[in-house]
């Protein structure tokens, strides 16, 4: 359902990008990665749902875009 009061912007190329680039990186210095920050104070629940991807060693982007996209329609 559509808030006619409230709207959040966001550009959804660079989230994603930058949401992939976290699930491909094998490294624990991810965390550090701007988008952990960005998620945290916004929707802390993606970034265990992008760990999760990691876990399960997604690699395709286009997973990454689906998720976002369900997690934040426009």
């Amino acid at each position: 359902m559509r808030n006619p009061f409230i709207r959040f912007e966001f550009d959804r190329d660079e989230l994603i990008d930058a949401a992939y680039e976290f699930v491909i990186d094998p490294r624990a210095s991810r965390n550090q990665r701007p988008i952990v920050k960005a998620l945290d104070d916004f929707n802390p629940e993606m970034v265990d749902i992008l760990e999760s991807m990691v876990i399960d060693g997604t690699e395709d982007r286009q997973d990454v875009a689906d998720y976002v996209d369900a997690a934040l329609p426009a």
